[in-house]
């Protein structure tokens, strides 16, 4: 069907293909229901969107329904999971298309699932990839700038989000995000608003960071929900020690190296934060950042530029998934946002103007750079990619990849 699509763009005229586009979409997602014959009918659907956070949740939420011995399926940025069985997702797509959905919600029914988990995205939405699928309850991490150029604005971004709640019974909310207020007008059977608070005073999360207890909250509630014992629930989410490619510690001494997917600045920001503190006295953050290519929100490089200089001691920039752009631009963009002071008035005070960094295109090369340079004391964090399984380049090539095991290669090559 993607192919029939890029056809269609190449000998269609733009305004028409564009004005033709809406239906297309529709039309797939409503053929897909009737081919598998409405799958979720027979689950109860639960969806996490957000701009941040949306696989952790999934993955916890996942845990929760799993440890509770119930049968679950999954899908996320990072696995399809059915009943225990998984397999990496390796599509580049959070949200598969309506024909993969659709076939993976059937597996699912026929294996005897009660609930599916889906990562649930606003490009997915934009082409009605949620259509066709009868959601239970809808979970909201949080809404910050993202897919600004593919939405046209902010606005129509959050209101794409927003179309996940509209026909789903319950929603479970962040109650701390900006737009807090802009979902509470959607009409629920029921509804919980959520905050860090929420957390029981007994749970010991082994997952790092303020922002991660959010995502436990809000897994924690859906548990409640559904009526899950809450020692179940407890076990699961102290059971999860990491999620695959966010914040994951790869190695902790002589000094942490650190993969995260981290690829919005408010990500961004928050795993900055949270790596601070380990950085012992007279020790770096040393990072090890880029930025999608392929138009994705480029108002966002410089900005990602100018928190990299505010929180961290060495920066390499490097290529991350440059699709048809230029690498080097890309960089050079980032670079920009250099020169702006700290928003933090404490970091502010201490900052000079001047950011040590390198530029190191072979991204392979950038990590070993970042380990070369680290001592005791120090923390690497390597940002933008995760748990991702390829770099996208030229004309939709693909080359295998993976963040945590190059810096496991590298770390291996550097004891020789």
């Amino acid at each position: 069907m993607d192919s029939v699509l890029r056809l269609a763009k190449r000998f269609i005229p733009k305004p028409i293909f564009k004005a033709l586009q809406p239906a297309y979409h529709l039309f797939l997602a409503y053929s897909a229901a009737v081919v598998y014959m409405f799958p979720s009918r027979k689950l109860r659907i639960i969806g996490v969107t957000g701009t941040n956070g949306k696989s952790t949740v999934v993955h916890l939420i996942t845990s929760i329904l799993e440890e509770a011995g119930e049968k679950t399926a999954s899908i996320s940025s990072l696995r399809f999971r059915v009943n225990g069985e998984e397999r990496q997702n390796t599509l580049k797509m959070t949200m598969p298309g309506r024909f993969k959905m659709q076939k993976f919600l059937r597996e699912a029914a026929r294996s005897g699932c009660k609930y599916a988990v889906l990562e649930v995205t606003s490009e997915g939405i934009k082409q009605f990839r949620h259509i066709g699928i009868d959601f239970y309850i809808a979970i909201l991490t949080n809404v910050t700038h993202e897919h600004i150029e593919s939405h046209g604005s902010f606005d129509k971004y959050r209101a794409a989000k927003a179309e996940l709640f509209k026909k789903t019974k319950i929603h479970i909310l962040n109650g701390e995000d900006l737009s807090i207020e802009y979902f509470l007008k959607i009409p629920a059977e029921s509804r919980v608003v959520y905050s860090k608070k929420d957390l029981p005073v007994d749970f010991k999360l082994k997952l790092p960071g303020n922002f991660n207890i959010e995502n436990a909250v809000a897994a924690y509630h859906v548990g409640k929900v559904l009526g899950i014992d809450r020692d179940a629930i407890k076990r699961a989410l102290e059971k999860v020690e990491f999620v695959p490619g966010r914040v994951e510690f790869v190695q902790k001494d002589p000094f942490p190296v650190v993969v995260d997917y981290a690829h919005t600045p408010d990500a961004l920001r928050k795993v900055y934060e949270t790596l601070r503190s380990p950085v012992k006295n007279g020790g770096r953050l040393i990072c090890v950042l880029g930025s999608a290519g392929g138009g994705r929100d480029k108002w966002k490089r410089p900005e990602m530029g100018r928190i990299a200089a505010e929180f961290c001691d060495e920066i390499i920039l490097t290529n991350e998934d440059p699709y048809d752009e230029n690498p080097e631009s890309i960089l050079n963009e980032i670079k920009a946002g250099f020169s702006e002071p700290p928003q933090n008035p404490l970091l502010a005070k201490e900052w000079s103007g001047e950011v040590v960094f390198k530029k190191i295109l072979d991204r392979r090369e950038a990590v070993r750079s970042a380990l070369k340079s680290a001592k005791t004391g120090d923390v690497v964090i390597i940002t933008g990619k995760g748990a991702e399984p390829w770099i996208m380049g030229l004309n939709g090539t693909k080359t295998p990849w993976d963040d945590r095991e190059v810096v496991r290669e590298e770390l291996k090559n550097l004891e020789k």
